[in-house]
């Protein structure tokens, strides 16, 4: 029999929560902060209150998840042993449009912010740079990868604080409210139920990615004990991050901005000394960088996951560095469809992202229905609140979400999904068998 190469275990609590922290690139908050408050009508803090609380349902569904099935795939993984395997490679088809064409939105957002201080960079110059780097990085092995996020996720927290102080600091000398106590930032006077959860549901784009970790659990050291515990902890730390940045700079500027897009620079341009608005810019530079590592590094894992299943070429993207021990054909092949960000728009590319994290969050969520509360039998006590209706309302909440989409984006998300039915046809020869699945000793 042949012998499967395997990852090799270096990843601890904190870089498994750094790296989910910089998938969600804390300091994003600040480039989506106009959005928010438009959508909410003014009550940014409370949006993200309640995206915050939503999506710790569903982080509690990876979390129960990844104890039990302690091998890469995330939804893709759990939902082809909990529900069906032609089901679970749906999901794990769908949740490819957000793992693998992430980093080309990460890349394509970056440059905005590249060109903000170096306008004569070129797009292509920009993507290129990121692409080569973060690749680079990738492939010589998640321990190098995980250390530098580790930095820069470090980075991203400095000036966030750094912009939080100096918003605090505007109030208390009577910009806005003028006050550092309030309410406003949560519910005022034009506020309704629908407003709020307009705003969350933009919000919670912003919480994209705390899943990824679940990808690097075959890298733990301890996975049976820290992936679960990272899942949570990026998810609540992510989302007080946010809710904090919210909640001050609601305060420091209550009204309307100028552009929707500039509202973050609007606000530090008022804020702060003038230097450190090319500060705020670098540090999204940092976020997006950031981000590219981790989002590349998990999408390529999933890739992996699935050709050594079999349900992808497993010559081309089953195979593991001698050398590196990353899965360097994956990380090229994210790469390359990295490339397209010199063609598409950051709304066309988000569309894509954000239908294919909506299908991983909902199966994930049906998954803890189906193993622990249908076929374990978990239905005593406490059990009935964790196993059904902790999941059941990530279920129905991320069943919203994406209803929510836009037109362009459901029927890109309808057309990717088409193409793996079609797929699937075909591995399954119209479904006289099974998808083919390795044996991973689980």
């Amino acid at each position: 029999m042949e012998v499967q190469q395997t990852y090799k275990r270096s990843l601890k609590l904190y870089h498994l929560t750094m790296l989910g922290l910089g998938y969600l690139a804390p300091m994003i908050v600040y480039g989506i902060y106009g959005v928010i408050a438009s959508s909410s009508n003014g009550t940014e803090a409370g949006a993200y209150l309640a995206a915050m609380l939503g999506m710790m349902f569903t982080a509690f569904s990876y979390a129960q998840m990844s104890k039990e099935f302690q091998v890469s795939g995330s939804a893709y993984t759990y939902t082809r042993k909990t529900i069906h395997p032609n089901i679970g490679f749906m999901v794990g088809w769908a949740t490819m449009l957000d793992y693998i064409f992430i980093p080309m939105v990460v890349w394509l957002i970056a440059t905005c912010f590249v060109q903000a201080i170096w306008p004569n960079l070129t797009q292509t110059e920009v993507v290129l740079a990121f692409i080569i780097v973060t690749t680079a990085i990738n492939i010589l092995g998640i321990k190098v990868g995980a250390d530098v996020n580790l930095v820069m996720v470090g980075a991203q927290l400095v000036i966030t604080a750094i912009c939080i102080f100096y918003t605090i600091g505007a109030i208390v000398h009577g910009l806005g409210e003028g006050t550092l106590v309030s309410l406003s930032p949560f519910w005022n006077s034009g506020s309704s139920i629908s407003m709020v959860f307009a705003g969350a549901a933009v919000a919670c784009y912003s919480f994209i990615g705390f899943d990824a970790i679940t990808t690097f659990t075959e890298e733990a050291v301890n996975p049976g004990k820290d992936i679960p515990r990272a899942i949570i902890l990026t998810c609540f730390c992510g989302g007080i991050i946010f809710l904090i940045v919210c909640y001050f700079s609601h305060l420091a500027h209550p009204g309307t901005f100028k552009e929707e897009g500039n509202a973050a620079a609007e606000l530090i341009a008022q804020v702060a000394p003038a230097v450190m608005l090319t500060v705020f810019n670098v540090g999204l530079i940092i976020t997006q960088f950031c981000s590219g590592i981790a989002t590349q590094a998990s999408g390529a894992r999933l890739m992996y996951a699935m050709a050594r299943d079999g349900v992808l070429p497993k010559g081309i993207w089953a195979k593991l560095s001698t050398k590196f021990n990353t899965p360097y054909t994956c990380i090229l092949t994210t790469a390359f469809i990295g490339l397209l960000a010199l063609k598409l728009d950051v709304a066309t590319s988000t569309s894509f992202v954000c239908f294919g994290a909506f299908c991983a969050f909902i199966f994930t969520n049906l998954s803890v229905i189906s193993h622990f509360f249908i076929k374990n039998n978990r239905r005593s006590g406490m059990d009935v609140i964790y196993y059904l209706i902790s999941p059941l309302i990530g279920a129905v909440l991320c069943t919203y979400l994406i209803y929510s989409l836009d037109k362009n984006a459901l029927i890109l998300g309808g057309s990717w999904a088409t193409a793996g039915f079609l797929w699937l046809l075909y591995l399954t020869k119209g479904f006289k068998n099974a998808p083919p699945e390795m044996d991973m000793g689980h």
